[in-house]
């Protein structure tokens, strides 16, 4: 009798991220992962747990910092950090203000969203880093589908589309020279929807905001913005209570929310499946610069 064996849709996505994890602890010397407290870096964080269970993860974690954060979020990254006993190294945009190597944006629209890039690279050359994990997905902007898994970045961190390697049969190259590091991205091929199923079947605890909750919200440009202690009125706005979630979580100034009664990963799981429109596109004020907005930031050295 033949016994087969067929692994589900998230069976397979997971074996994958967990093989990714394993060949970084293999290859590198000074890896480590960003996690903000969003959902994704907290699947990914899930995923590191998985693979090298039962013994502690072999990097720490880091987070970029704005200073213009969902309380919620801040609160519950320290409470993970300290339930799993993880090394968090935070890489504050606040430092490099007042230190001149950025200058910050004034007036009502202005967000510290951009500067992170220069407060990222500071981060792995203080740090020693040379390899980072970081939560990005295919699905989720078109500059960000054209990054590989292992995503080469340059002695100034930049990243050139042009000047990646191939990963036939999911073999990885992770060579350097010293300056050099690798940015790696275990949920590539997962979707938002892959993500939230995860979340379902796994009873991944997430930051509330997540979830439908009621909030005080100003509408600009067509999104739904958080009213927050960041956040400054244009003239003629009025601040009214709104049932949100968020599907994705950012700098408080430029992530928006979604109206949703969505309470529970299953409802946010439906909720998903019926959507059209990536949360990025939906509540990201940041990426609507331009048409190449990410991509631009990319090259200089983004997420």
């Amino acid at each position: 009798m033949t016994t087969v064996y067929e692994l589900s849709h998230l069976d397979l996505l997971e074996a994958e991220s967990v093989h990714i994890f394993r060949e970084v602890a293999a290859t590198f010397e000074h890896p480590v992962l960003l996690f903000s407290g969003g959902k994704d870096s907290v699947v990914m964080l899930a995923l590191a747990a998985k693979a090298f269970w039962p013994a502690p993860l072999p990097f720490g974690v880091l987070h970029v910092d704005t200073g213009h954060n969902f309380d919620e979020v801040i609160e519950f990254r320290d409470r993970v950090v300290d339930r799993m006993g993880l090394r968090l190294h935070v890489a504050r945009v606040q430092d490099d203000i007042d230190a001149g190597r950025v200058t910050e944006d004034t007036g009502p629209r202005a967000s510290r969203n951009r500067l992170q890039t220069v407060t990222l690279l500071r981060a792995i050359r203080e740090g020693g880093f040379d390899a980072v994990f970081g939560g990005a997905r295919r699905d989720e902007e078109k500059a960000r589908a054209k990054e590989r898994v292992f995503s080469f970045r340059d002695e100034f961190g930049q990243w050139d589309p042009r000047n990646q390697r191939p990963e036939l049969w999911n073999l990885y190259n992770g060579r350097h020279r010293r300056g050099e590091h690798i940015r790696v991205f275990p949920l590539s091929n997962w979707t938002e929807l892959d993500i939230w199923s995860y979340i379902a079947a796994e009873r991944i605890e997430l930051p509330p905001i997540y979830y439908a909750h009621r909030r005080p919200v100003v509408q600009r440009d067509g999104m739904l913005l958080a009213h927050t202690r960041f956040l400054r009125l244009l003239d003629g706005e009025e601040p009214y209570e709104a049932t949100v979630r968020f599907r994705t979580v950012g700098d408080a100034t430029c992530t928006g929310c979604v109206e949703s009664t969505a309470a529970s990963p299953a409802e946010v799981v439906a909720e998903v499946a019926a959507t059209r429109v990536t949360e990025r596109g939906a509540t990201r004020a940041d990426d609507r610069i331009s048409e190449a907005g990410m991509e631009d930031r990319k090259k200089e050295g983004y997420f």
